[in-house]
C-alpha cells in the first residue's frame, strides 16, 4: 500500500506501507547508521516518540530474535527504511520484520529515498514528521504536529514498580534509577554478580537512602533532560551521600545536577560507529550511541574524561571527591568492536 512521509518543512517522500498500516503516524524523525541492530534500536526505550530512519539500505535480512529485545515492547513510533527483507535467512531468526512491526503496532515506510532524508535532517536538523496513508495540506500537516508531545516520554517507559534482581552474596548493592533503563545495561551488572534494586524514575531519594545502596546509578532514557527537573532535584540530595554512575540521559541529568547545562543537538548522535577520545590516555575508540541531547557545559571542578572526535562535545565527566563516573555513549552496546568494554570497569571502581 503505498504510503507518505510528511515533514514539517514541506518536504514529502512516497513509499510503500508495511508492518502495521495506520492513517497517520507522528513523531520526531531521526536517523540511525547503524548497519545492524534494527531490533535493539525499535526496542530501545530512549527511541520513545521517534520516527526512526535506518542508513544502511537493507533492512530485516537477518528477522527478528526475541532475545536481542531491549524492553518489552517496541518504543519507536514508526519505522523507515530504504529496503525491506521479506525473506530472511538466519538460523536465529524467529519472525520477519513486518510480521514483527504489525504485531507491535508499529507503522513503517520502505522503498523511499533514505540517503536524501539523512540529507536533510543533517542539514536542517531533526523535525517532526508524519507517516501517513495520504496527503495532507501543510497546514493541516502542522495543525496535527502540534500534537506531538514528548517532554513525558520517561514517565511511559519507567517502571511503575520498585523490583530486585539478586546477584552474588557478597556483592555490591547497586540502585538503579530507571528512565527507561536497556535491558543489555542490566544483563551488564548481572554479568558482574551485582545485587539491584529498580525503582522508578520518581523515587525520592529518601527512599533511596533507606535501602542502604553502595551505589546509585542513573539509566539512560528518552528526551529532554530539561524535563525532569524533578528527577535533576532528587539526584542533587544523593550527591556526596553515595557513588553516583550513569549513562546517556543519567549522564546528562548528573551534569544538571551539578550546575552543568545541556543542549539539543543539530542532528542528534545516533548509531554504532561514533569515536570517542579518552582525554587521560588520549586514546580513541568506537562507540555505540544514541541520544538527541549532549551536556553543553560543566562547572570548574567537574573533570571531562571523554570526548567526541566529530564534534567535540562532552562524552563523560567524573568528580573524584564525591565519587561521580558517567558516560554519554553507552558501553553496553556492541556493534562489532568491543573496544569500550572496560569502560564499565571503570564505573564500578568508583564505588571502591
Amino acid at each position: 500500500m503505498k504510503g507518505y512521509l510528511q515533514l514539517e518543512n514541506g518536504m514529502t517522500f512516497e513509499g510503500e506501507l508495511f508492518g502495521k498500516i495506520q492513517e497517520k503516524v507522528i513523531g520526531e524523525v531521526v536517523f540511525n547508521t547503524s548497519m545492524t541492530g534494527y531490533q535493539e534500536i525499535l526496542t530501545d526505550p530512549s527511541y520513545y516518540g521517534q520516527i526512526v530512519t535506518m542508513t544502511y539500505p537493507l533492512i530485516g535480512n537477518y528477522g527478528v530474535n526475541f532475545d536481542y529485545e531491549q524492553s518489552d515492547s517496541c518504543k519507536a513510533r514508526g519505522f523507515i527504511v530504504k529496503e525491506v527483507c521479506y525473506k530472511p535467512n538466519n538460523f536465529n531468526n524467529e519472525m520477519t520484520l513486518p510480521d514483527y512491526l504489525e504485531s507491535e503496532d508499529i507503522t513503517a515506510l520502505s522503498g523511499i529515498d533514505t540517503r536524501m532524508l539523512t540529507k536533510v535532517l543533517r542539514n536542517e536538523g531533526v523535525m517532526r514528521g508524519m507517516i501517513t496513508t495520504h496527503m495532507m495540506p501543510k497546514t493541516k500537516l502542522i495543525e496535527i504536529l502540534d500534537e506531538h508531545d514528548n517532554s513525558k516520554s520517561v514517565f511511559t517507559v519507567s517502571t511503575s514498580n520498585t523490583y530486585e534482581i539478586k546477584g552474588k552474596k557478597d556483592a555490591k548493592h547497586i540502585v538503579i534509577y530507571d528512565y527507561g533503563i536497556k535491558t543489555n545495561i542490566i544483563n551488564m551488572f548481572k554479568e558482574k554478580g551485582l545485587n539491584l534494586t529498580i525503582v522508578p524514575f520518581d523515587t525520592k531519594a529518601e527512599d533511596v537512602l533507606k535501602i542502604n545502596p553502595d551505589a546509585v546509578f542513573l539509566s539512560n532514557g528518552p528526551g529532554d533532560p530539561m524535563d525532569l527537573p524533578m528527577c535533576v532535584e532528587e539526584i542533587k540530595k544523593l550527591i556526596g551521600k553515595l557513588p553516583i554512575l550513569g549513562i546517556c540521559l543519567g549522564h546528562q541529568l548528573a551534569s544538571l545536577a551539578l550546575g552543568g547545562t545541556t543542549k539539543k543537538l543539530k542532528f542528534g548522535h545516533r548509531g554504532g560507529n561514533h569515536s570517542v577520545k579518552n582525554l587521560a590516555n588520549e586514546r580513541v575508540f568506537i562507540t555505540s550511541q544514541n541520544h538527541g541531547y549532549v551536556v553543553d557545559k560543566l562547572p570548574k571542578d567537574v573533570e571531562v574524561t571523554y570526548t567526541h572526535v566529530n564534534d567535540g562535545s562532552i562524552e563523560g565527566m567524573r568528580v573524584r571527591d564525591k565519587k561521580i563516573y558517567t558516560v554519554q555513549f553507552h558501553p553496553e552496546a556492541c556493534p562489532g568492536p568491543t573496544d569500550n568494554g572496560n569502560v564499565l570497569d571503570e564505573i564500578l571502581k568508583v564505588i571502591e
